[in-house]
């Protein structure tokens, strides 16, 4: 009798673009990890019972994009200390318990992407976060360990930012602000979009005194070609931008070594996703 092949899955909505599959399929073969991963369209309102219904299919484990992150994380009856200063999940797992246990890789992986595949430095600069929701959270923490001079979260919300800022006060200094405050900062070392604006084509309105000669903008979302925020960065002065493909890349990777418990190789992965997404979209 053949032994049962370990299913995983990424839900979101929506989640046709993701390339989780294909990278989790690289970590398999590359590991020789024998196991299955698909992409689950989830309605907005239906994410608890999406989850049940995999768990009681027998799936081993969910990644979780947009709009459930927050969701997921009140839905783990056992979270990872990353997870529960984030507020947000994007890593469940089934074990033999009945517990559902959450943890957020999120901000390892946008780590990894910024000091070890594009070599920044975060110590001691100024960092731009912009966004107050899931993805922002995820990321917070991680950005203040690395000791920047200051972190802002900025967002059309001003109170969700202030709010979100408050939450993580403990760990360095951080503070929020609206969007249209932030003609009053001066330029930045570090900005972060964790908005989900160029998902939609959009670019954000932004005062043009937030870049300078020494700024790196990054965008959490990846494409194909440069999203409206990297564009709009490089036009206004930026000298640097990047899209989230490593940061997909290399929080998939961790969320493999939770479920697994073996660290995959991630350049090739990174390399391979960047070509497939320079032919699918050429």
């Amino acid at each position: 009798m053949s032994t049962p092949i370990d299913r995983y899955a990424v839900m979101g909505h929506p989640v046709s673009h993701s390339l989780s599959p294909r990278i989790h399929q690289q970590f398999a073969a590359e590991t020789g990890q024998k196991l299955e991963y698909e992409a689950i369209l989830v309605p907005r309102e239906g994410f608890s019972g999406a989850v049940a219904r995999f768990r009681s299919a027998g799936g081993r484990g969910l990644n979780i994009t947009v709009p459930f992150k927050e969701e997921a994380w009140r839905l783990a009856g056992k979270l990872s200390a990353r997870a529960r200063a984030a507020g947000a999940v994007n890593t469940l797992s089934f074990g033999a318990t009945n517990d559902i246990l959450g943890d957020n890789t999120d901000g390892v992986g946008l780590l990894t992407d910024l000091t070890c595949n594009l070599g920044l430095i975060l110590a001691g600069r100024r960092i731009l976060l912009l966004g107050a929701g899931g993805a922002a959270r995820g990321v917070i923490g991680p950005l203040l360990a690395e000791r920047p001079t200051t972190l802002i979260i900025a967002n059309r919300n001003r109170v969700r930012a202030e709010q979100l800022a408050a939450d993580f006060s403990l760990q360095g200094p951080i503070s929020g602000c609206g969007l249209d405050t932030l003609s009053d900062e001066a330029p930045f070392d570090l900005i972060v979009n964790a908005t989900s604006a160029s998902l939609a084509g959009e670019a954000l309105a932004l005062p043009t005194n937030l870049t300078a000669s020494q700024t790196f903008a990054y965008d959490m979302v990846y494409a194909a070609a440069p999203t409206p925020f990297m564009r709009w960065s490089v036009a206004h002065g930026a000298a640097c931008a990047a899209d989230g493909l490593g940061m997909l890349v290399e929080q998939a990777a961790e969320a493999f070594f939770v479920w697994r418990g073996i660290r995959p190789r991630t350049p090739s992965v990174i390399t391979d996703l960047r070509d497939f997404l320079s032919g699918a979209y050429a």
